[in-house]
């Protein structure tokens, strides 16, 4: 029904009236049923396609759960276009619609080869299933692919949307999902499309399958009681893909090697462990992972000498291959315990310090032995592109080290091959805890007792690499931190070297042209046999001080939250924002129920990777922040520093905010700096609603 100035609509059952100015302007019966019938044409005129008949043809009614729509458009010069639009809908199981458009256009003076019919076709299909509908099975479409010229030849099917003539891409999924074997399996398949319709390329993924299964126990039954035997403690996992996939453009899909242009393959894992205690207190984990692949398709190169530089003819060789890998890992962690009990030492009862050493090892063979048949040599050859004549000339590309170059046969394969180069290195660790339990002065008892944590977390940890040339001890890096109140906490970390450092002479050039320079460089020596101890090559230092903890902990706590509303895989992006904000910025989460707060930072920083005066680098900074509320609805915030490198003060931001009941009002200022800007944001709490907003801001780039 239409009105004119009327501000709600009067509905009669059966019929549709129109009033205008309360005089009876038109009456329009309204079956009690859908009916199919005719769609009058629009009358129009094209001016390269002469006079048209737009959006005529026929409307289907079946029922109430599927009709479709069949439209034509045709012009004068002899170009027509046809669409057929079709919605359905099954009450709580699923709904959809399907577009299926062709086109033949005709452009230019007729005998010209413009004037050739150009035929473009559109798919568009969207399918939705209903969570309830089949639990356990899920299955969804959205497809939107076709000809990349066919939106701007076909006018947008008669339309002239402007945003559907200038859109550059085309992108579709087809998915289906199912978990069966009483929760055991899960499979997921998908079909991917995509499209550039500037250069004409596409790429297909027909299809992305995964197939994934539950940790499972083999040598547990379902009848087993009391504690587990060490070999009933094996568990095993299992995990596949396969692809088939090709990147090409539009008019060598279908040619007649595309099937060969598709990289298609298999990825099988098996990780197995099996973690046991020796003695109750010496945990232990083992763990195998094998991995193999599968492919159609493999390379061989061919490296070829020419007097400008060497070139690459890789070939293409059919045929079924397997690569197979695996690596092993085993661990040791144990925990040791001193506690240290005092009588008279004031309100000190005990001393607790929990060591946890932790030890690792890794082996991964290398793979690109001859014996696997992964790789092969890097081998030149004759430079002859007639059949049987590029045979290999016994020479082999080499490195700087005279050792010969390895390629894999499986480095184009959609999951890449095994890896090359032993592996073998030891991982080791000790993590210290050391507490006070001290007498609380809260408890008027005079029995009552706290902790109050000394040193949390401090981690000495390093690794050894076996196979390495050199260096095969790592960096010794530490961290740690205290707490020491509610309102104070310290954080520190650094990393010590365990290599010399020498005054190295580097000679360039010959003759007249040879030049000796001095530099400092790490070498390959350990400090102890200088008998030095290990150079601090990096040291952080920070902490943070708040005058109102409750502040502290209500922010702590909201990240909390957020992070388990759901896990990182379904958050919405608003979600990752708001975390992402909270965690840079103490003041990003507004709480009124906290009155007031003040906080302030310290971070110190050193680095001297060399240990000398040219390589040392300070910086420390102070930061505050903090917050007040001037009525129970009205909050202001304002954060700002120093920096005692740069002597300036750091960015500095003030923000007011307004609880609206169900909308928010906030603003922020950074009346100085780099950055200096505004905005101000009106908008909905409820998340759902995070797009209904009003902003109005000015950034630091538009202020000039």
């Amino acid at each position: 029904m239409y009105f004119c100035g009327k501000t709600h609509i009067n509905e009669i059952k059966k019929d549709f009236i129109i009033p205008c100015l309360l005089y009876l302007f038109a009456f329009f019966p309204k079956p009690n049923k859908k009916a199919s019938g005719f769609i009058l044409p629009t009358p129009g005129e094209d001016a390269t396609r002469g006079f048209s008949l737009i959006g005529g043809g026929y409307y289907l009614a079946f029922n109430d759960y599927l009709d479709a729509r069949l439209l034509g458009n045709i012009f004068t010069n002899g170009s027509y276009d046809l669409n057929l639009v079709s919605n359905y809908t099954k009450r709580y199981k699923y709904n959809g619609n399907l577009n299926l458009a062709y086109s033949s256009s005709r452009n230019g003076l007729e005998g010209t080869p413009q004037y050739e019919p150009q035929k473009n076709f559109h798919i568009g299909w969207t399918h939705s299933q209903n969570a309830n509908a089949r639990p356990g099975t899920t299955f969804s479409a959205s497809v939107n692919a076709g000809t990349s010229n066919y939106f701007t030849v076909s006018a947008a099917n008669g339309t002239y949307d402007t945003q559907a003539m200038l859109q550059n891409t085309m992108s579709s999924s087809i998915s289906y999902g199912k978990v069966f074997g009483d929760g055991l399996f899960n499979l997921t398949s998908a079909l991917t499309h995509s499209q550039e319709t500037q250069n004409k390329t596409i790429s297909l993924t027909l299809p992305q399958i995964s197939l994934n299964m539950s940790t499972i126990s083999p040598f547990v039954s379902k009848n087993s009681v009391g504690e587990l035997k060490w070999y009933q403690r094996l568990t095993v996992g299992y995990s596949m893909q396969a692809s088939n996939s090709v990147s090409t453009k539009e008019n060598l899909l279908f040619a007649s090697d595309g099937l060969r242009r598709f990289k298609n393959g298999f990825q099988h894992s098996v990780p197995v462990s099996l973690p046991f205690t020796v003695l109750k207190y010496l945990n232990f984990s083992s763990s195998v992972n094998y991995n193999e692949r599968w492919y159609m398709q493999t390379i061989n190169k061919r490296y070829i000498r020419r007097s400008s530089s060497d070139s690459i003819a890789i070939d293409t060789l059919d045929g079924f291959k397997r690569a197979g890998e695996y690596s092993l890992s085993t661990g040791f962690s144990t925990k040791l315990y001193a506690t240290k009990q005092f009588k008279n030492l004031g309100g000190i009862k005990a001393i607790r310090h929990i060591i946890t050493p932790t030890i690792g090892f890794s082996y991964k063979p290398d793979f690109s032995k001859s014996s696997y048949g992964y790789y092969k040599d890097q081998q030149y050859y004759v430079d002859d592109i007639r059949p049987g004549k590029s045979v290999p000339t016994g020479e082999y590309v080499k490195d700087y080290l005279g050792r010969i170059q390895k390629y894999s046969i499986f480095e184009q394969g959609i999951y890449g091959g095994p890896s090359s180069g032993e592996q073998a290195s030891m991982n080791f660790s000790v993590d210290n805890n050391v507490e006070l339990k001290v007498k609380s002065s809260k408890d008027t008892t005079g029995t009552g007792e706290r902790k109050i944590p000394i040193i949390q977390g401090l981690t000495f940890s390093s690794s050894y690499n076996f196979v390495a040339l050199e260096k095969k001890l790592a960096p010794i890096s530490f961290s740690g931190r205290s707490q020491f109140t509610d309102k104070l906490g310290i954080n520190f970390s650094g990393v010590f070297s365990p290599y010399a450092v020498d005054y190295i002479a580097t000679t360039t050039g010959t003759g007249v042209n040879e030049i000796t320079t001095y530099a400092y460089q790490e070498v390959d020596r350990y400090v102890w046999k200088d008998g030095k101890l290990p150079r601090l090559t990096n040291f952080t230092f920070s902490f943070d001080y708040s005058l109102n903890p409750e502040a502290l902990k209500s922010r702590n706590k909201n990240m909390n939250n957020l992070k388990d509303q759901t896990n990182t895989q379904n958050r919405t992006q608003e979600q990752i924002d708001q975390l992402a904000a909270i965690s840079r910025d103490p003041n990003a989460f507004v709480d009124f129920n906290i009155p007031w707060n003040f906080a302030f930072s310290y971070s110190f920083n050193y680095s001297n990777p060399l240990g000398v005066a040219s390589t040392r680098s300070l910086t420390n900074t102070l930061n505050f922040n903090g917050d007040f509320n001037l009525t129970p609805k009205w909050k202001v915030q304002f954060t700002s520093g120093y920096d005692f490198k740069a002597k300036n003060i750091s960015q500095t931001s003030f923000s007011i905010y307004r609880d609206l009941h169900c909308w928010d009002l906030s603003a922020s200022w950074v009346p100085f700096g780099l950055y200096q800007s505004y905005s101000i944001d009106i908008k909905v709490k409820a998340s759902v609603l995070q797009d209904l907003k009003l902003s109005k801001r000015k950034g630091y780039y538009t202020r000039y």
